[in-house]
């Protein structure tokens, strides 16, 4: 790791232009390095055109979404590796994660809705894109026009879609859902059972997938999973043959024996780990950190923070960093809900999260370090290589889907592309 830039408040920092979302220069570390030996190795880079009002940035490594698909496509043996896009690429940007997986060979996208869809479609016409809340019959010419796929759930549905595309006399592909267990989108057993009896319900558009969702795969002993692809197997055999898809991330993880022709991770490219207490080795793809606006001390029995929740012990020194809960460092984090008390990393050490978290701030135990050091200017990274998703995840009592997908809009994105 290199060196820290200066902010405006130190005395030898270099003056900062400025930047949007820009790649990181692969010669920042050489001017991030010069005169300023006094920072510990181990501070994570931050490079030197990042604007000066910039209190948090968001690093989201591009080469680290793509070594996580190549590892799930590997575990996905023979079957075809799709990827799931939805909700803004987990908060991550979409229009540059489409493209990274797109260039990876990634043959098939998933999104929530409709909008989601389009704005896939607009950044590849490569990939066959399906859209996981089924078909709106007013947006009916939207679908064709962007060779969108809906995943219908329901028989009214199927009747719908299949009279539309008798209606426009085109295949109009689409995907077919069953209810197996998680009782939230998919044909129940009695729409299956009629669908069998009745074939004109297919008989204008081709179904080119048949699907499903596992609900506990999180949990590679749950039983649910074996009795979820049991049910799938039954089902799958009264409706027509059609490409098959059941596995999630933690799918994936559980065996072959969920992959079927298709497998559909999402969280897992994004460097979230989906199985309880498996490790797939996948690489973590963000990396946040916020600026130190302020370094003071407190005195033993003064509080930080709103409701004076933290009351010191001892003299202390306090880092007041620029991020809170409006850019997902979610709340519970400060307070006696969660499992563990999160930190902060500047350089080899780690710091206690300290007080409440609130909207724009959250505050730092500075005490166990020399004097002189974490000073305004300097940043501490929230989320990174030694501190990632899955343990914050863990400090919150969450998962890493509500992690990353709380992150706001505020911290300065940068795209740390491929090569």
């Amino acid at each position: 790791m290199t060196n820290l830039p200066r902010t405006k408040n130190r005395p030898d920092r270099k003056s900062i232009g400025k930047s949007s979302h820009k790649d990181i220069p692969k010669d920042s570390g050489k001017a991030a390095s010069s005169g300023l030996s006094d920072i510990p190795p181990g501070v994570p880079e931050i490079p030197g055109d990042v604007p000066e009002d910039v209190g948090a940035v968001l690093t989201i490594d591009l080469g680290a979404v793509a070594a996580n698909y190549a590892i799930m496509r590997k575990l996905s043996g023979k079957a075809n590796c799709a990827a799931v896009v939805k909700a803004n690429a987990y908060g991550l940007g979409d229009r540059e994660i489409v493209r990274t997986l797109v260039k990876q060979g990634c043959n098939t996208l998933f999104v929530a809705n409709l909008k989601e869809a389009i704005r896939a479609r607009r950044t590849s016409r490569k990939p066959d894109i399906y859209v996981l809340d089924g078909f709106h019959p007013e947006r009916g010419p939207d679908y064709l026009k962007h060779k969108l796929r809906p995943v219908l759930n329901n028989l009214a549905e199927i009747r719908t879609w299949n009279g539309f595309a008798k209606a426009e006399n085109v295949p109009a592909p689409a995907a077919i859902q069953l209810d197996t267990g998680m009782n939230r989108l998919g044909l129940p057993e009695y729409e299956i059972s009629a669908l069998a009896q009745n074939p004109d319900d297919l008989r204008h558009f081709e179904c080119a997938l048949v699907m499903s969702h596992l609900a506990c795969a999180d949990d590679p002993t749950h039983p649910m999973s074996a009795w979820q692809k049991k049910l799938f197997d039954r089902y799958r055999e009264l409706l027509p043959d059609a490409q098959l898809s059941l596995a999630n991330s933690a799918g994936i993880a559980c065996g072959k024996q969920y992959h079927y022709d298709m497998t559909r991770p999402g969280i897992a490219l994004y460097g979230g780990e989906p199985c309880n207490g498996i490790s797939l080795g996948l690489k973590p793809v963000i990396s946040l950190m916020g600026r130190i606006l302020q370094v003071h001390t407190a005195e033993t029995g003064e509080s930080v923070g709103y409701g004076a929740t933290h009351t010191f012990t001892r003299k202390s020194r306090i880092a007041t960093v620029s991020l809170g809960y409006a850019d997902g460092i979610l709340r519970i984090l400060g307070s006696s809900l969660a499992k563990s008390a999160p930190r902060g990393r500047y350089g080899a050490h780690d710091l206690p999260l300290i007080g409440r978290i609130s909207m724009d701030l959250i505050t730092y135990d500075l005490t166990d370090m020399e004097a002189g050091q974490c000073r305004p200017g300097d940043w501490i990274e929230i989320i990174g290589p030694t501190n990632d998703i899955n343990r914050l995840a863990d400090c919150a009592r969450t998962n890493s889907y509500e992690i990353l997908t709380s992150l706001g809009s505020r911290p300065h994105r940068i795209y740390k592309r491929i090569g």
